[in-house]
């Protein structure tokens, strides 16, 4: 048989083999004659000639996984081997064969389901790379084919019993090899299914929480999705294509990057391009980014309203779409759909189903920067050597002032006032002590008269105690007084006759 490479078969060395099971030993391994092919020899057992017909694949294995085991171990000493899938329909007999380059799409006796997942690139998914469903090994890739005109690759993924009843007709599949890794906001977030899915690739999938998809048939066709996030993303049912022309530059921003809404993902950017805009001429980036709507709670209350009404009237309240890097360290970039203070009046126009949303300079951590080079720039303009030269003449100024006539003269002037006032000031002084005598003894006459004048006139003097008395005495003949006037007015007579007895 001839292979295009002989891939660590060794004559005498590598075998034949049938679901492990040794069918024959390579003897010889040439060159065809036009060095295109490398032509195999291999002697079969009495058992494996039944099994040589023109039905029968034959390809060259290397160590793999494969469905949880480790197949062709013994080839890390002893180097490849040439396995072969013979099938059980009847055919003509054989003995010289054209080995594939691929393997084959494998058959398993285990019981389950085989579906079909499609992807435009394989990646590192290879044969034997694992399925995952919630962390869990639930099957293995079978193989691949092309489908589609060779514009797709259609992968045989084989889950197996009873995991295959979670694959439902909404359930999406993503690419679950290597390693992901993203700067989230509590640090570096890294994220691997499994070891080995790290080593030889893999594919995990999901379903919807509840739902009421029918659980799927065999063969059910799926797409194959990049990560985990797109899946998400394409799980969602509602969605809306938006596109905003940018004039400024739009470097670090890559499809695939987030746009998000207070700071959370919405939607991702699906492409970036350079287009002359004849109503501003001039060239302009647009970018047509794809917003999931199911991302927000409560949307399902508006899908009933005719499209855009809700974003019309947030564009004129100043909705803008803006560039901003994610952090400082990031050099890429993403779509924030934020409210600009102050933003010019706009309107949110349409491409048939496209939105347009009008942009506005970048924010987040582009504003820091903007604002921190325009402070530069502020700062470079400032000329410090003419400030510099007005500062020397100044202090020259100053000086000449100081050291000048004038002020020498002033200084005299005032020198000459202080001796006067301390001449003039000295004898005052030595009089202080004598005034402060006087006053003293004037003082002391002062507190002698208030005494004088307490005891003569005060409370506790004979003079105040006799004018009491006068007062009781008065106030007693008033008394009197009025009670003879009351006793007339009632009977005038009283004054001539008398008291009468009542």
């Amino acid at each position: 048989m001839s292979f295009d490479s002989a891939s660590g078969l060794a004559a005498g060395q590598s075998q034949l083999k049938f679901k492990d099971v040794t069918m024959g030993t390579v003897k010889a391994i040439t060159l065809s004659p036009d060095l295109r092919k490398v032509l195999v020899t291999i002697e079969t057992t009495h058992e494996a000639t039944r099994l040589l017909n023109d039905k029968t694949i034959f390809w060259i294995v290397k160590p793999q996984l494969f469905a949880g085991n480790i197949t062709g171990l013994d080839t890390l000493l002893s180097g490849s081997y040439v396995g072969m899938l013979p099938t059980t329909e009847a055919g003509k007999p054989q003995r010289e064969f054209v080995g594939k380059q691929d393997p084959p799409i494998l058959t398993t006796e285990v019981p389950g389901t085989t579906f079909i997942v499609e992807t435009r690139r394989l990646r590192s998914i290879s044969l034997g790379s694992p399925i995952f469903y919630r962390d869990l090994e639930v099957g293995t890739v079978l193989g691949w084919d092309l489908g589609n005109m060779a514009r797709t690759v259609s992968i045989h993924a084989f889950v197996r019993a009873p995991f295959d009843k979670y694959v439902h007709d909404d359930s999406t599949f993503w690419n679950a090899s290597g390693i992901s890794v993203k700067l989230a906001g509590t640090g570096v977030d890294v994220q691997v299914e499994s070891l080995k899915a790290l080593i030889m690739g893999g594919i995990a999938f999901e379903s919807k929480p509840g739902t009421s998809a029918p659980v799927s048939a065999a063969n059910h066709r799926f797409q194959l999705y990049a990560d985990r996030a797109a899946a998400q993303a394409a799980g969602f049912a509602y969605h809306l294509q938006v596109m905003s022309n940018f004039s400024g530059s739009v470097a670090g921003l890559d499809v695939g990057a987030d746009v998000t809404l207070h700071g959370l993902k919405i939607g991702e950017v699906t492409d970036v391009g350079l287009m002359f805009d004849p109503k501003l001429r001039r060239i302009v980036a647009p970018v047509r980014y794809r917003i999931d709507a199911e991302r927000i709670a409560g949307i399902a209350a508006i899908k009933g309203m005719p499209p855009g009404t809700i974003a019309e009237e947030m564009v004129k309240r100043g909705f803008r779409a803006v560039l901003q890097a994610p952090s400082l360290i990031s050099p890429g970039k993403i779509v924030a759909l934020e409210f600009v203070p102050d933003a010019p009046p706009d309107e949110l126009r349409r491409d048939g189903d496209v939105f347009i949303v009008p942009s506005s300079e970048g924010g987040g951590f582009d504003s820091i920067a903007r604002s921190a080079n325009e402070l530069l720039s502020k700062i470079n303009r400032i000329d410090f050597d003419a400030i510099g030269a007005s500062i020397t003449g100044l202090a020259k100024g100053l000086d000449t002032t100081i050291n000048g006539p004038e002020i020498k003269s002033i200084l005299a002037d005032t020198r000459d006032t202080m001796r006067k006032v301390d001449a003039g000031v000295g004898p005052a002084m030595a009089k202080l002590p004598d005034i402060a005598n006087q006053l003293q003894a004037a003082l002391t006459q002062v507190n002698r008269l208030a005494a004088s004048i307490n005891s003569g006139y005060g409370g506790e003097s004979r003079l105040n105690r006799d004018i009491e008395n006068l007062v009781r005495q008065f106030t007693d003949t008033v008394r009197s007084v009025r009670a003879l006037s009351d006793l007339l007015t009632r009977d005038p007579q009283a004054l001539i006759k008398g008291r009468g007895k009542d």
